[in-house]
């Protein structure tokens, strides 16, 4: 990938939705040795009363499924930059079975990660009939809503799909240097302002209880494009005074990074099914969902099961990532790494 500073980029995570709609080389099916495997390490652990946090990788002999995974890592940061794996019979396990499997699979790929200020490193995605609208504490994973092109937070987001829903919840994915490539082809004059610093509202989940974070939504580092974007989020900021507002050319930048997402031939939309898992790199990929509807009986509501992770064959990243909420917690352990070696 050249600097992005003059022209287009290229690469395998340059794609888009047209070109993988008749490709199903960015799915992988688990087979029956896996399967024969995760059912060998539940016999070894103890699953009743446990929580996944309790175990580390150590406590998971998973070797078919390890090599996979190493494969599933350089997928990520040297490849497309995401993967969609199925055939985990979730039907077969408990609600806690499945947690331990989907935590024994996500060290595999990484470092499981907090999720929010609590310290949480798994999250249920369901709807849990509260509104973002007008509070801090509530996310919109936790509803129905449709979720807009963002990123999540590590160098990677991985979800276990373990019920659908009646209708909707359609998976999207967009390729970020293909962003930087239509917007470099339809509005050049406005890269250099995507490479600005930008204000997004932290929503109460900063570490250090920041209420509004400055970062660029295109950043170069070391010859790699990583994106942070979040349209909600840039808009929400704008309730805070001290908050300057969006200039007209910034507007107009986030304007077409969400008209680019949501075209119809760059954007790659997907269903998951149960035993699915979708698994991406965050700062090559953004992700998206529809707005769903769910059954009326609350034991068959869509519920899926989210980790984010550090990944050990991770970016350098660039220095304003050290101050976000997202990104953290990866560039300190590469940081640390790199200080320790």
């Amino acid at each position: 990938m050249n600097n992005g500073m003059k022209g287009a980029l290229s690469g395998p995570e340059i794609w888009t939705g047209a070109q993988l709609a008749d490709r199903h080389d960015w799915i992988e099916s688990l087979e029956p040795q896996d399967i024969a495997e995760i059912d060998a390490m539940l016999g070894t652990v103890r699953t009743e009363g446990a929580e996944p946090g309790d175990f580390t990788a150590d406590d998971f002999f998973l070797p078919r499924l390890k090599r996979r995974f190493e494969a599933v890592q350089r997928q990520l940061e040297e490849g497309r930059g995401f993967l969609l794996i199925r055939g985990l019979p979730v039907e077969r396990y408990t609600l806690q079975e499945n947690r331990i499997i989907f935590w024994a699979l996500a060290q595999l790929a990484g470092q499981p990660q907090a999720q929010d200020r609590l310290g949480s490193r798994m999250h249920s995605v369901t709807n849990t009939n509260l509104r973002v609208e007008g509070s801090d504490e509530v996310r919109s994973y936790q509803t129905d809503d449709e979720l807009t092109f963002h990123n999540d937070g590590g160098d990677a987001f991985m979800l276990l799909c373990l019920k659908t829903a009646q209708s909707g919840g359609m998976s999207k994915l967009v390729s970020v240097g293909t962003i930087y490539n239509e917007v470099l082809r339809r509005r050049p004059d406005l890269i250099d302002v995507l490479q600005q610093p930008f204000h997004f509202d932290a929503r109460g989940q900063h570490p250090s209880g920041l209420k509004v974070q400055s970062v660029p939504i295109f950043n170069f580092f070391q010859g790699k494009l990583s994106a942070l974007y979040k349209r909600r989020y840039l808009l929400a900021a704008q309730r805070f005074d001290d908050v300057p507002r969006l200039s007209q050319v910034q507007q107009q930048a986030i304007d077409l990074v969400e008209q680019i997402c949501n075209d119809p031939t760059i954007q790659l939309g997907f269903y998951m099914k149960p035993g699915d898992i979708q698994i991406a790199n965050n700062y090559s990929v953004l992700h998206a969902r529809t707005k769903y509807e769910d059954f009326s009986d609350p034991q068959a509501r869509r519920h899926l099961l989210r980790i984010w992770l550090t990944l050990p064959n991770g970016r350098a990243l660039p220095p304003v990532f050290a101050q976000t909420r997202e990104f953290g917690t990866s560039y300190q352990s590469r940081h640390a790494s790199a200080a320790q070696a």
